[in-house]
Order: C-alpha cells, then structure tokens, then sequence
C-alpha cells in the first residue's frame, strides 16, 4: 500500500467511527454515550488489526471533520528519514510478497543470512503494515434477519447486473434501489462494472432524490475502490459492505435485478419483459 493510499484508507476509517456522531439529532448526552460506547470496544483499522480509539481522540475526529470536512482527517505526512538501507527494504518486501506467511522475524533472519543485512523484526513489521502486507482477522459471518428503513433515502443498496451482449460487448446495469419504498433512484446502463459507470448511476440518484443517509453495497472492485468511497465521504454518506458470499443482505437490489433478468411474460407467468421493468423505472 503506497503512502497517498494508506492515508486515504486512515481517513475513511475515521471518517467511518465519527460518522454516527455527527446526526444533528443527537443530543450532548446521547452524543456523549455513542462516544464512550465507541471508544470501550476495538474496531477493524486500515492494517486489518483491531485497533482501540480513546475518547478525546474520537472528539479530536469530529472537530477536525466539522472544521474542514472529509480533508481534514487525512493525516499528515511526517518527513521522518529512515535508517534502513533502500536495498534492504525492497528485498524484504521480495521475500514477504513470495511467501505472505513469512513472520518478520523470518524475513529479518533471512537477510542477515544472504548477506543483504541486518534489519530488527519491528522494523519490518512497520514496514509491512505500510504495504499492506499484514495477515487479516476472519471474522465470524453474520446471521441477518429483516429489516426495513423507515423512511425514503434512509438507506440505499446498489449492486450491479451482467446483463446480456449488445453489439458484440457485454452489458452492465449498475443501480441502487431505496430500502424503504423500492424506488430506484439511480440506475446506469455501461459496457463495464467500473467506478466510472457506478458514480454516474450514484450521480443520477442524487440529482434526482437527494443525498441518502447511507449506502449499503457489496465488495466489488468499483465498490471498495477508493474514488468511490471518498466520495461518498465527501457527501457525508455512510457506507456499509455486505458480507462476501451472502447475497441475501442484498435481497431488494437482487430481487429487482432478478426481474430484469427475466424473459418476456406468458399467460402461465405474471410479469412484465426486461424492457417493461427498466422503462418502469426511467
């Protein structure tokens, strides 16, 4: 993970814990138990490690966003030189990225031995976490029940359908359905599941319905990438992920891109054609 990139995903973590605690609605003592509630329990950072953020850093978070938004909790770059030797660092990284199950402490060894040189095991553990080359947790799945938002633009869910060739090429439906009245707000016709078409579909909504309180979708590439998580940030939109492998906390998205996937209608089946379900909705 390069510099800039780590930055950004500290920023989106920050942004990810104060997010509950900027609603207007909130009071000074209901904000002040999502404070302590928050700072009691470790939370998934940036590395993959569970982390513990204290209570006047959650509050120093959430000046530092009012005072200037998503920018302000991106931290700065310390000009701090190091003392290992360039050489040593990208040959350690050599051998963590042939083998990931390598410890540090293995890789130090390691280049001692070869006559590259000698580097402490905390040292390259630093150095790894800054690539992003550290083991993850596996968390337990979850078991998810219904649920319904109580109101329009609550929450959003989007997700994206492969729909069938036209011209030779591949069709992509990007869209996002609203929780509370299955209304779909966004929706973008592409030639590929990338950030460029998921923002357009994203754009369409907020022009037409408003900015939503949250947006809850998968763990595709256009939907973790980092364009489209800042932005979100930068909207003041809260994101969610579902788990990998368990569409059905998608269930009103998949439903709805079910019934584009659906052929025309017969007397035996209700329904309408793909061209009447899509028109339905522009």
């Amino acid at each position: 993970m390069q510099i800039e990139e780590r930055r950004q995903q500290v920023a989106l973590f920050r942004y990810s814990l104060i997010r509950p605690l900027v609603d207007p609605e909130l009071s000074a003592a209901e904000r002040g138990a999502l404070v302590r509630a928050l700072s009691s329990v470790d939370h998934l950072g940036p590395d993959d490690r569970r982390v513990e953020v204290s209570a006047p850093t959650l509050r120093r978070w959430l000046r530092a966003w009012r005072a200037g938004g998503f920018a302000a909790l991106v931290p700065e770059v310390r000009d701090q030189p190091t003392r290992t030797q360039a050489v040593i660092l990208e040959q350690a990284e050599v051998l963590k990225r042939e083998a990931p199950g390598r410890t540090a402490a293995q890789v130090a060894r390691a280049l001692a031995e070869a006559g590259v040189g000698t580097v402490s095991a905390r040292t390259l553990q630093r150095h790894f976490a800054r690539l992003g080359l550290v083991g993850s947790q596996v968390a337990q799945p979850k078991v998810f029940g219904r649920f319904e938002m109580t109101e329009f633009g609550a929450l959003w869910t989007g997700d994206g359908l492969h729909g069938p060739a036209v011209a030779g090429r591949k069709t992509v439906l990007c869209a996002f359905i609203d929780d509370w009245s299955r209304a779909v707000p966004g929706w973008r016709w592409g030639h590929a599941e990338d950030t460029v078409r998921l923002e357009a579909a994203l754009r369409r909504g907020l022009e037409s319905r408003g900015i939503p309180e949250k947006c809850f979708v998968d763990n595709g590439s256009a939907f973790v990438s980092a364009p489209f998580n800042r932005t979100l940030a930068v909207l003041g939109i809260a994101i969610a992920h579902s788990r990998p492998r368990q569409p059905a906390s998608r269930g009103k998205i998949e439903r709805f891109l079910c019934a584009t996937r659906r052929p025309a209608a017969s007397p035996a089946q209700p329904g309408g054609t793909r061209r009447e379900v899509l028109g339905s909705v522009g």
